[in-house]
């Protein structure tokens, strides 16, 4: 039958059709295979669930088995006689098309309700609205290797060997005597009978899933708990990345400060040199000055004796008293630049002074700064080690729980496979003692044997009569 099925009913309906009987957790695999992909398995098995227990059609056949009722409505039958003779599938429409006049009535009754159609586990709906037969052929292919052995051994309750197996599934899905040997050696449900025969065990499968579904919520909420931990380990991972952070800031601004009290000492010493220039060229403006000092005296002494020994050199004299005057006034100027530069020299001492008393000042705090630091990482380091000391603690904590949980699985099993030995000890003890029983049967049904024993018993009453 061809064309995609409408809801998860219909998947439902196809897929206990094939089974007889699953469980839930069963029929999860195979419906997130066809639909629901991007569900997680928990809500699929939820919804499989309730749509289980909403439609009538399905009947719980069980501990955690579902079956689904064939039989159906009456209201319903004659549209099954329809598509059970055309034997393809149709619409409503089409339905009330095809019938005369005289029947339109009586079919639109029969369909009159879409939704008992649903409910029915004889028909499936199409995705393009047609309905269509529950027991039409099945695509066996999307079924999964597991599932095809579990169908197979169903059907022969007493068992069946590999080779049989793989005849029979091969009808379905082609495989091979490895795989389905691999699959029934991988799950404890199936058993091994004497002379390589397997049969499957319900109980032991739903005891296993149920197993399996603790199992799985135990290290789901281990893996919440490692999650949780792992969070509170990055966070304190990243307050101390930020500690960290902030020391090489601190680190920085120290470096900083540690240039810029460089610069502080280069420009010093630039100061330095710069007034000790000042003070050769004060030297050598002294030297100077007392140089023209000393050539204005001997100028005047020599214009003295000019001017007392010849008057008439009167014209000389006014040049020579010019010339004194120029040199007075560059005196003066010399003078006036000199305490000018006396003043210069007053204001560096007092800037020198200043930038000694700021220097001292910022190797105060830069010392301070710097022990500050320090003790601030010792107590960071201090923290991260009682920190990793714990997260240790923890990590084998945990590992020891593991490790707890898996020797009480390990114990389980082994318990459970002692207790499967022993049921086919007993059952091969049956057996052999219903074999001896049809032995004997067969033995005493012989008419020789018959004919034997009324012979001794008419003979015995013979001897016994005669006695009396």
């Amino acid at each position: 039958m061809d064309g995609k099925l409408h809801s998860l009913t219909d998947v439902l309906k196809k897929t206990l059709f094939f089974f007889d009987s699953m469980s839930v957790a069963e029929m999860a695999p195979h419906v997130q295979r066809i639909m629901l992909r991007d569900l997680p398995a928990e809500q699929v098995e939820d919804r499989i669930s309730r749509c289980l227990k909403q439609h009538k059609c399905f009947v719980s056949g069980g501990p955690g088995q579902w079956t689904i009722d064939l039989q159906g409505e009456r209201d319903n039958d004659q549209f099954y006689a329809i598509l059970l003779k055309r034997q393809q599938p149709l619409s409503i429409k089409e339905v009330l098309r095809g019938g005369g006049s005289k029947n339109k009535k009586k079919i639109k009754n029969m369909v009159s309700e879409e939704v008992g159609l649903i409910s029915d586990g004889r028909f499936i709906q199409l995705a393009n609205g047609y309905w269509g037969l529950t027991e039409w052929e099945v695509e066996t292919g999307h079924y999964s290797l597991k599932q095809l052995v579990i169908k197979a051994l169903k059907t022969h309750p007493v068992g069946l060997s590999v080779q049989q197996m793989q005849e029979l599934v091969n009808s379905w899905k082609p495989t091979n005597a490895g795989a389905i040997e691999g699959v029934m050696n991988k799950f404890p449900y199936f058993e091994k009978l004497g002379d390589g025969i397997w049969t499957y065990n319900a109980g032991t499968h739903v005891a296993y899933d149920a197993l399996t579904k603790r199992f799985l919520a135990s290290m789901g909420r281990q893996r919440v708990r490692w999650l949780r931990e792992k969070e509170k380990r990055n966070s304190k991972q990243t307050a101390i990345e930020r500690q960290f952070k902030e020391i090489n800031s601190a680190y920085r601004e120290t470096a900083s400060a540690l240039a810029l009290k460089m610069e502080e000492a280069g420009r010093h010493e630039q100061i330095v040199t710069q007034m000790a220039e000042k003070d050769l060229l004060l030297s050598l403006r002294k030297k100077e000055i007392f140089r023209y000092r000393e050539h204005i005296s001997k100028l005047e002494s020599k214009a003295n004796s000019i001017l007392h020994q010849c008057r008439l050199w009167v014209k000389k004299s006014r040049d020579g008293e010019e010339e004194n005057r120029r040199l007075r006034e560059a005196l003066q100027k010399n003078q006036s630049s000199l305490e000018t530069l006396f003043t210069k020299l007053q204001q560096y001492k007092e800037k020198d002074r200043e930038n000694k008393a700021r220097l001292a000042e910022l190797k105060d705090r830069h010392a301070n700064r710097v022990a500050e630091l320090q003790t601030e990482i010792v107590e960071l380091k201090n923290k991260l080690d009682r920190t990793l000391d714990m997260a240790v603690q923890e990590e084998r904590r945990l590992r020891e729980e593991i490790n707890a949980l898996s020797n009480d699985l390990k114990d389980a099993l082994e318990g459970r496979e002692e207790m499967h030995r022993n049921l086919r000890f007993a059952q091969q003890e049956l057996n052999k003692h219903k074999e001896e029983k049809k032995n004997i049967e067969s033995r005493v049904n012989n008419p020789l044997v018959r004919m034997a024993i009324r012979i001794y018993s008419w003979f015995g009453g013979y001897k016994n009569y005669s006695a009396s």
